[in-house]
């Protein structure tokens, strides 16, 4: 059993527990890294991230990139250990050489695919809103996290061909969050939700332009009930400002509930309006190979055995593949524009179920 750890040494304890212990003994209790970058151009997106789930006794690595019409990932799990120093899990390592400012992230080859790329902020992070769900009574979800915009430098592998990363091109965003959310195996159900689940409405747009960067989060209920509404501009020198409570309108393509763009209606505190018009380069569903909720292939936190690593690819045009789309969450390529200004960065949602200011009345209404 675990006890008193390295870390125990540091006055970072916030219960009167070792560290080696989650002060819950929830079983989804997780800490986790996620990473995207990309080149601007909608060719190529690489998603990457490592989790450790203390109740569940593992922790897990993803690599997933996006390009030609394919994602490939790799997936990497093991035992979990308490040299939290040294993040890492197989040949998959993360290491934090300046903490909120420089990040590396290292892929030694596995079944053909490596990388060693480092992050560099390009403004200071942001500390999002607590994020909270429940299903009847029990919390699904508590979570904290921090957002930031940034660069990337280094060199990507796949296959013997070798793609450079170049900062000057090459940026994206990062967050941290720990808490409660659903991983690992599934849970017997017990009796049926109460209310039934109908749906979810969400959307994360963290993007950076020359001078500021900003991050939008909403999250709304079947009947557009906002539950989540967070919108923060952070400029380069740590100014904050609240964008007030931001209109949304997402263009989905006809047919679909792949979305095209937004249109992201804001406000400066003092009452200006600030409009932000994205649009998708590329689109990656998380849940095809890279874990997130409805992946049929791999579930952060499931346990794969001691020192488990494979490599799986995905056609985005078969149509089973395809049929995932709107089930889970997903992540594109986002060009933005604010007054003229060009920015990129993350554009994240998804709108599953219901959802009545989309005109969506089921799990299955398309966009006309």
């Amino acid at each position: 059993m675990p006890g008193i750890i390295p870390l125990d040494e540091f006055p970072l304890h916030q219960a009167p527990l070792p560290l080696a212990y989650a002060n819950s003994s929830d079983r989804n209790f997780y800490d986790r890294w996620y990473f995207n970058a990309h080149d601007r151009t909608g060719d190529i997106m690489l998603i990457t991230g490592m989790g450790y789930y203390p109740n569940l006794g593992t922790k897990d690595a993803f690599v997933l990139v996006a390009r030609n019409g394919q994602q490939t990932a790799v997936h990497l799990s093991d035992l979990m250990d308490q040299d939290r120093l040294h993040p890492h899990v197989g040949r998959y390592r993360v290491e934090v050489p300046d903490p909120l400012h420089q990040v590396r992230v290292v892929l030694e080859e596995t079944d053909g695919l490596a990388l060693d790329l480092t992050w560099e902020g390009t403004c200071p992070v942001v500390q999002e809103q607590p994020h909270v769900l429940r299903s009847g009574s029990r919390v699904t979800l508590d979570a904290q996290r921090f957002a930031q915009l940034g660069s990337w430098s280094g060199t990507i592998a796949i296959d013997g061909e070798e793609i450079a990363v170049d900062p000057a091109t090459w940026l994206g965003s990062r967050d941290r969050s720990w808490g409660i959310r659903p991983v690992g195996e599934a849970e017997p159900p017990g009796a049926p939700a109460d209310p039934p689940f109908e749906g979810m409405w969400w959307l994360y747009v963290p993007v950076q332009f020359e001078e500021y960067a900003v991050v939008v989060i909403i999250q709304e209920s079947p009947d557009g009930f906002r539950t989540l509404n967070d919108c923060t501009r952070v400029w380069k020198d740590g100014r904050l400002e609240q964008l007030g409570w931001p209109v949304v309108d997402v263009h989905y393509a006809s047919g679909t509930r792949t979305p095209t763009g937004a249109t992201i209606r804001c406000a400066t505190p003092e009452g200006k309006p600030l409009v932000m018009e994205v649009e998708s380069r590329l689109a990656v569903p998380l849940h095809v190979g890279g874990g997130y909720g409805g992946d049929p292939d791999w579930i952060h936190g499931t346990w794969k055995g001691e020192d488990f690593a494979e490599r799986v690819t995905y056609d985005m045009a078969d149509d089973a593949v395809r049929g995932r789309f709107m089930f889970g969450c997903v992540d594109h390529v986002g060009r933005a524009l604010i007054d003229g200004q060009e920015g990129f960065g993350l554009f994240e949602h998804f709108c599953i179920g219901r959802h009545d200011p989309s005109g969506f009345t089921d799990f299955f209404t398309l966009a006309p």
